[in-house]
């Protein structure tokens, strides 16, 4: 739809001078509400883009989806109505917005008592605290991660290393802006699956989440996913949800991320810079080698 940047003029000073006026090139940010059978469940602000994809993944992280049989369709729907009551979408002269999608799920699958608490846990970096967080997410969860030390997954530090500069390399539009976050999808030998960017890094994880469901893969239990910046439960959660055992992030993780990931199995590496890094959980998926001196 060519929304995922715009652009504003912009005054440049240096030195204290104005040097130009001339037009900058900025991220998109626009709201979404996700419909469920078409009630309003849930409104985020997002770039524009991967829509199904983003909705689709912010149902496996609240539980409602697992797998692509149990999603009969997404549809935008009309943003606002014209003054007869019709839909913008059909009325004349009217502009479809694309920032409202509806969601149904397939024949049998349960919808959840939208008129209540909705059973969210975590929207936009909200939600219950936590041990009730904790909770919800361990008992949700389609997918137990492998918490035993033989774990066939396991990832090499020197092969973590790689993945902030890959992502970076891959991330298009914040060469344009400066001013998206990134997820991506490696698989445990660095290879770079899937890379989505938002706005909000939250965003990005359900648009990459979304793909997979839609794809029919998941669970994710053979793959890495990193984020740039911190890690925070909301992340951690949606890692879980979607089965990935492994979440690294550039930045520093929140004391309840690192407590979801010790009570689930997830890996959890922060301040991943270069060769240096620092593992919160998980660290049975690190294939370190043995300590000098040890047989």
């Amino acid at each position: 739809m060519g929304r995922v940047t715009e652009r504003r003029r912009v005054i440049r000073i240096r030195d204290g001078v104005q040097t130009t006026t001339r037009p900058d090139t900025l991220v998109a940010e626009e709201p979404m509400e996700i419909r469920l059978g078409g009630k309003p469940l849930a409104i985020t602000m997002r770039t524009p883009g991967d829509d199904f994809a983003l909705a689709a993944g912010f149902l496996v992280s609240e539980g409602v989806l697992a797998s692509a049989d149990e999603l009969a369709h997404i549809v935008y729907c009309a943003g606002a109505v014209g003054s007869e009551g019709t839909p913008l979408a059909v009325a004349e002269g009217g502009v479809n917005t694309y920032n409202v999608v509806d969601v149904r799920l397939a024949h049998g699958v349960p919808v959840p008592d939208i008129t209540l608490e909705r059973n969210v846990y975590t929207t936009s970096s909200c939600g219950l605290c936590g041990k009730a967080s904790l909770d919800a997410v361990r008992t949700t969860a389609r997918w137990a991660l492998d918490t035993s030390d033989d774990t066939p997954v396991r990832i090499d530090p020197a092969t973590l290393s790689v993945l902030p500069d890959r992502l970076r390399a891959a991330q298009r539009v914040f060469d344009r802006t400066g001013g998206l976050h990134a997820a991506a999808l490696f698989s445990t030998d660095g290879e770079l699956l899937d890379i989505r960017e938002d706005v909000g890094r939250h965003n990005a994880v359900d648009k990459i989440v979304g793909r997979a469901l839609q794809q029919g893969l998941l669970p994710l239990s053979s793959s890495v996913l990193m984020v740039s910046g911190r890690a925070s439960f909301e992340l951690a959660q949606k890692a879980v949800m979607a089965g990935i055992p492994v979440l690294a992030a550039v930045s520093a993780p929140s004391s309840l991320a690192v407590d979801l990931a010790a009570e689930t199995g997830l890996t959890l590496v922060g301040f991943l810079r270069g060769a240096s890094m620092n593992v919160y959980a998980g660290e049975h998926r690190i294939a370190l080698p043995a300590p000098a001196g040890r047989a």
